[in-house]
């Protein structure tokens, strides 16, 4: 936790960087009063995508999860606001675009349930962890 509020992880998955939409992605997220506090475009390759969805690793959706995130780069990025977990996930909606609320990212832009265009920490200790996953402290710059 920062003067500024909190952090939470954003993923802008590779839907959203094959049709070129990460502008309009980070747009909403400055417009909604999140400051973009470190952010870079990468590539996952298998095991990165298996050891940071480790937690889903028996789920039924783990493969196709996997797969979703390593079919093109991503762009990962440190989020800065008051309850920024909280207040991301509801700007992202429901993980199922056809549940989302309107308005929200899933359902302006996401293709489908594992294209759904965007990830967000889903607690402040899993921020913590997260974060770390994709970014030292010295690329964080608040």
């Amino acid at each position: 936790m920062t003067m500024a509020g909190t952090r939470t992880l954003s993923i802008i998955k590779p839907d959203i960087t094959r049709r070129n939409l990460t502008g309009e992605i980070n747009a909403r997220l400055e417009k909604a009063g999140f400051r973009i506090i470190a952010q870079k475009r990468l590539r996952l390759d298998r095991p990165m995508a298996e050891s940071f969805y480790n937690v889903h690793r028996e789920r039924a959706f783990f493969n196709d999860l996997c797969a979703s995130m390593t079919s093109g780069p991503v762009v990962v990025q440190v989020l800065e606001s008051p309850d920024a977990v909280l207040r991301y996930r509801n700007i992202m909606g429901a993980t199922n675009p056809a549940n989302a609320d309107e308005g929200t990212i899933r359902k302006d832009f996401a293709e489908s349930i594992e294209a759904n265009s965007v990830h967000g920490s889903d607690s402040d200790e899993n921020a913590v962890r997260e974060i770390a996953f994709f970014f030292s402290e010295i690329e964080i710059v608040g």
